[in-house]
């Protein structure tokens, strides 16, 4: 293991950080300010959007439908689901454990004032009335329109598009209204050139589903993924090789955890021993937050330790000893990276309850490699690509990275492909595969910059 301090706590940079019930946070810009904000679930509490302002992270959103303090609110994801160029957030609310529950889901535009689409009269007979967990966006048909996935516990998976304002649920004619234990969702460019699905599941197989045509086949069964003895939890996609390819990390609750690695035809599990030892997972981030040009993999559990692991070249994991950011007390829901501050540099935020109230924490690596590049993708709408690929061709490397469209376990990171620059590197381009398959490449001047491409194709 390695020995230096990895994290310092700068948890006091959040503006009345008060014991609640946390569970899913997203980093989107609703107020449309121009700046993420750290968007955090609140169960029986407020949701909170969480903006960097004068050296802290301030509550920016007051308005009472976003709060929504007297439900209870666990999945996040945000994405342009009407085509304006901004995203809208989706709300999983669950008040109940599995199947019908009471209140529904939200799903917030932020246009001159808030308003939930659920909300009006023409979109009552579609509102999700199932317990659910987990939820994820996805532009099936490539054109930046986006649909959000709803993975639910015992009762049918939703899958959301608007047209005119009207919410209609298509899960039954895309055929992925599976009745199961959903519990994680990712989705981006796993198997085919558009946006696929992974859905980690309990009691129950996981689901692997091939985008064709915008059409959505179950293929976990043939591509050895479906662990049907285990019950997911946190997942995230990863380039574990470095090669150019997007894998999948995946943590099992007190189960053996995965990284399923793509082959030719199928998925090898490369996890060594102790990364796969049982946990009470909750979160799996992949993500460079000391920018030394490898991603660590944060393992986010609840009750118990936390754990991180860098990712070396050829699929060597090595464990790095956790100090600050170990909580071993902390009962760890959800958490989410994001360069909220600009300065370069990822902070994790990580939340919790679910058993007890507890404050949110933020964390970023003490020490720091100064080379960067961020690569920001934006749709033809102008909305950020979430569910692209980014490239990173170097001298040494083909790294791939998601721009996230859900992930971790009932969050969504940052829309940005966040890289750290390793010694000696020369990078020879990006290049973008967006979600309708289509790969742009691009030459790139400058480092230590957020660098921001619009899609032409």
């Amino acid at each position: 293991m390695a020995k230096a301090e990895f994290f310092t706590n700068i948890s006091d940079l959040i503006e009345n950080n008060n014991d609640r019930l946390s569970y899913g946070v997203s980093v989107t810009d609703f107020d449309k300010d121009g700046s993420y904000e750290f968007v955090v679930a609140g169960f029986g509490y407020s949701n909170l959007a969480l903006g960097y302002k004068n050296g802290k992270l301030v509550n920016t959103i007051q308005d009472s439908l976003f709060m929504d303090k007297d439900r209870n609110t666990i999945g996040v994801s945000a994405c342009d689901v009407d085509q304006d160029g901004f995203e809208e957030i989706y709300f999983l609310n669950t008040d109940t454990y599995s199947g019908e529950k009471k209140y529904s889901d939200r799903l917030l535009d932020n246009d001159n004032k808030i308003l939930d689409y659920f909300e009006l009269e023409k979109n009552l007979e579609n509102l999700n009335l199932t317990a659910g967990r987990s939820v994820v966006c996805v532009d099936r048909n490539g054109l930046g329109k986006y649909g959000i996935y709803v993975a639910n516990y015992g009762g049918p998976t939703r899958f959301y598009e608007i047209d005119k304002d009207e919410v209609a649920d298509l899960a039954p004619s895309l055929n992925i209204d599976q009745v199961t234990g959903g519990r994680a969702v990712v989705a981006g460019h796993i198997v085919s050139n558009k946006m696929d699905i992974f859905a980690a599941n309990e009691r129950g197989p996981n689901f692997l589903y091939k985008n064709e045509s915008g059409l959505f086949t179950d293929i976990a069964g043939e591509k050895n993924i479906q662990d049907f003895f285990q019950n997911g939890r946190g997942t995230a996609l990863t380039d574990f090789l470095y090669r150019g390819e997007l894998d999948i990390v995946t943590g099992n609750w007190n189960g053996y955890h995965r990284i399923f690695v793509k082959q030719e035809n199928s998925f090898l599990d490369m996890s060594p021993l102790d990364f796969r030892k049982p946990s009470l997972i909750r979160t799996v981030i992949a993500a460079d937050f000391d920018n030394d040009g490898y991603d660590e993999i944060f393992m986010n559990n609840i009750g118990e330790p936390n754990k991180l692991f860098r990712i070396l070249d050829n699929g060597e994991l090595k464990e790095i000893e956790l100090n600050i950011a170990l909580e071993a007390d902390g009962l760890g829901t959800g958490a989410a990276v994001a360069d909220i501050d600009n300065d370069g540099v990822l902070e994790l935020l990580v939340s919790h309850g679910e058993s007890g109230a507890q404050p949110l924490s933020l964390f970023k690596a003490k020490n720091v490699n100064k080379d960067y590049i961020r690569i920001k993708p934006l749709n033809m709408n102008g909305a950020p690509a979430r569910g692209a690929t980014v490239i990173l061709h170097t001298n040494l490397r083909n790294h791939a990275k998601t721009i996230d469209a859900g992930s971790g376990y009932l969050c969504q990171m940052e829309p940005v492909a966040h890289y750290g620059l390793r010694e000696g590197e020369v990078i020879n381009s990006v290049s973008i595969r967006w979600t309708n398959g289509l790969i742009e490449e691009y030459k790139v001047n400058e480092i230590n910059n957020t660098i921001i491409y619009k899609q032409g194709i």
